[in-house]
């Protein structure tokens, strides 16, 4: 089969899952369990670390935070520790040296670059204690304009390289051609589809673009260090479920935060 086929077909299929599962709340819960799980899987694959230790830890983690303790304190804790990751990963990002991962270090990005930020995103859809499925499937639709349009435009005009060192064909023009189309279609997603102030979805589509961008040569520099192409083979044609959730899984405790502030002085 072309390969350029293969590639739509197996991407259809998986916003097709994503969405119809996302639709309903438990479907929702499962599907992002099974997420994390081929993500912790990936990721271990990625920086050796074992596999008899990650899966337990981040079953239990998952089982208790999303369907036994709700705490908004708790929320807030998994957010800090998250963000402190979320810089190291940016440290790690921009070191020069050969990168050289020690244990502890392995285990602080499974749980705050992987599983923490999976507990977020599934507090995400919760408005007032009501699923609402539209919050998280108009944040990936977001993901996917930004990535889509980041991709067009840098094949058609980019000339300046990104971060060539860590990503070869991302490109500057890219870049703001990805935020630029996110920004433009975060009007229509807030006044069409989610029925939200358009400023909210400004500002996620900003964060979409920054630090979506940011995730996904974040996890390419964990490909490069592994010396790996792609994170797993599931899809074919696109590699890995880390591969296709590193944007969402460094963006969303941020629009996560971004709610709690705005439904906080609204």
């Amino acid at each position: 089969m072309n390969e350029t086929l293969t590639r739509a077909l197996s991407g259809v299929l998986y916003i097709a899952i994503l969405i119809s599962a996302t639709l309903f709340f438990n479907s929702f819960l499962a599907l992002f369990g099974i997420f994390l799980m081929l993500t912790v899987s990936e990721f271990c694959d990625l920086v050796k670390l074992p596999k008899r230790i990650a899966f337990p830890l981040t079953l239990v983690l998952y089982l208790a935070f999303s369907f036994f303790i709700q705490n908004p304190i708790i929320d807030f804790a998994f957010w800090a520790f998250t963000f402190a990751i979320s810089i190291k990963a940016m440290l790690f990002l921009f070191e020069t040296k050969e990168a050289n991962l020690t244990i502890a270090s392995k285990y602080l990005y499974l749980i705050g670059y992987i599983v923490f930020p999976f507990l977020l995103i599934i507090r995400l859809p919760m408005t007032e204690n009501i699923f609402n499925p539209k919050i998280i499937i108009g944040l990936f639709m977001l993901i996917w304009i930004n990535d889509t349009m980041a991709y067009v435009v840098g094949k058609s005009i980019g000339k300046r390289k990104l971060f060539e060192r860590i990503s070869p064909k991302k490109t500057i023009e890219g870049f703001l051609g990805g935020l630029v189309f996110a920004v433009i279609s975060s009007v229509f997603i807030a006044q069409y589809y989610i029925e939200q102030p358009v400023f909210y979805w400004i500002l996620i589509a900003v964060i979409v673009g920054v630090l979506g961008t940011i995730g996904d040569l974040i996890e390419s520099k964990f490909k490069r260090v592994a010396g790996v192409k792609d994170s797993g083979k599931i899809m074919p044609g696109h590699g890995g479920i880390l591969d296709r959730l590193d944007s969402i899984i460094f963006v969303g405790p941020f629009v996560f935060l971004l709610y709690q502030i705005l439904n906080y002085v609204s």
